[in-house]
């Protein structure tokens, strides 16, 4: 038995909402997954591309001009307590201290990744770290910031 031509255009309405919500989403799917697929792409390539490694050196004649020095006397007491347990090797307080730092701001002479690491130092009155740091790089070569990172001060023994 044949359907009746309201039934067949019934038939045909629903295979064309069917077609239309299918192309419907298959946009919405293109519109929000083509950039994250690209996003995710650049990010693989990133990731994956090798960048050039550079040598740690020993020798400091790479101090950046701008980087001012400070000696032990001119120090905060807790820069100089936080300097001697560095030297003695902890224990420290804060739990990332001795974390490699990683010279996003690149005041620091340029060094491999790892070469730098951070320690907090005692901000009186701070609930929290406070902005105070000592960045070292091995041998013992010290760099003090009030400031978070802002500005750095070779530490003079």
């Amino acid at each position: 038995m044949r359907d009746s031509p309201s039934q067949e255009n019934h038939a045909k309405e629903n295979i064309k909402t069917k077609e239309n919500i299918k192309m419907s989403l298959a946009k919405k799917y293109f519109f929000y997954a083509l950039p994250l697929l690209l996003v995710l792409a650049f990010s693989a390539f990133s990731f994956w591309t090798p960048v050039p490694s550079v040598q740690a050196r020993s020798n400091h004649a790479d101090v950046a001009v701008d980087v001012a020095t400070v000696t032990l006397a001119e120090l905060p007491s807790e820069a100089r307590a936080t300097l001697q347990l560095i030297k003695q090797g902890g224990p420290f307080p804060y739990a990332r201290d001795g974390l490699v730092f990683k010279n996003f701001e690149k005041i620091l002479p340029k060094q491999a990744h790892g070469y730098y690491r951070e320690y907090t130092v005692k901000t009186p009155g701070a609930r929290n770290r406070g902005a105070r740091r000592i960045v070292c790089g091995m041998p013992l070569e010290c760099y003090y910031s009030s400031d978070h990172y802002r500005t750095f001060k070779r530490i003079r023994e």
